[in-house]
């Protein structure tokens, strides 16, 4: 059985100090041995945070990171720099990164393998747009990007990390894919897996399914068999974040 994943993305959310005040608001919500629970912060949150979850059940996560290992990056952040600063995951390759910073499949490909070479476990992100989905082509798009971020990745490390499935149509909208629309693209991720790799990596990688998860529709979501939690955008900057990782309770 793949354990569930629920990951909260703060995105350009949370000063410091308020990232301190929102851990200790959820330290007592979040608690639940069934489930991972990961924060990814802002940059400038990654050190107050790994020191506000001490002792706590909740891992910390990075929203982006650069492939190369030190250098004339200005304003980029390594892989090394966030894995000595406690930092366990990192989204790499979402929407938001892909369409307002022209984020391609051949960079993120550079990020995910800088990622797992560091002992970082990567939340790769996919998904389609409204115009894809109505075009029927959204297999076609999420096949492609799945198949380009992992060109050169080995089956044992693709087996570890997480993969989260995002209709960008159900970012921050309200919409949500219906539990069936969800169910059947990490689904159809999962066989890309095995087609690329072997039955054992698809079955073992966790899928995540994100788009305006919340309270009301996190049991139904994450009952269905290839759904392995959630990455969670607002949701996870209230309380209610606490109702969506205690699901099953």
């Amino acid at each position: 059985m793949r354990k569930k994943i629920i990951a909260g993305n703060w995105k350009m959310n949370m000063t410091p100090s308020q990232a301190v005040a929102l851990c200790a608001e959820l330290k007592d919500l979040v608690k639940n041995d069934d489930v991972d629970v990961v924060y990814c912060v802002p940059a400038i949150d990654i050190v107050p945070v790994v020191n506000a979850l001490k002792g706590t059940n909740v891992k910390v996560g990075a929203e982006n990171m650069y492939f190369e290992e030190k250098g004339a990056f200005t304003g980029e952040i390594s892989a090394a720099m966030l894995k000595d600063a406690g930092v366990e995951y990192v989204i790499i390759g979402h929407s938001e990164r892909r369409d307002y910073f022209k984020e391609d499949d051949a960079l993120l490909n550079k990020k995910v393998k800088k990622a797992i070479e560091a002992g970082l476990t990567p939340i790769l992100c996919c998904g389609e747009t409204l115009e894809q989905r109505e075009m029927g082509i959204t297999m076609d798009w999420i096949r492609m990007q799945i198949k380009s971020d992992l060109a050169g990745v080995a089956a044992a490390d693709v087996a570890k990390l997480v993969i989260a499935y995002e209709p960008i149509w159900a970012i921050g909208t309200g919409k949500t894919a219906t539990t069936a629309q969800a169910e059947e693209v990490c689904g159809g991720i999962r066989a890309c897996i095995e087609e690329i790799y072997d039955k054992a990596t698809a079955e073992a990688v966790r899928i995540q399914y994100g788009g305006s998860v919340n309270a009301a529709n996190a049991a139904e979501l994450f009952a269905e068999k290839d759904i392995d939690g959630g990455l969670v955008g607002g949701a996870s900057l209230k309380a209610d974040f606490g109702k969506i990782v205690c699901y099953n309770k």
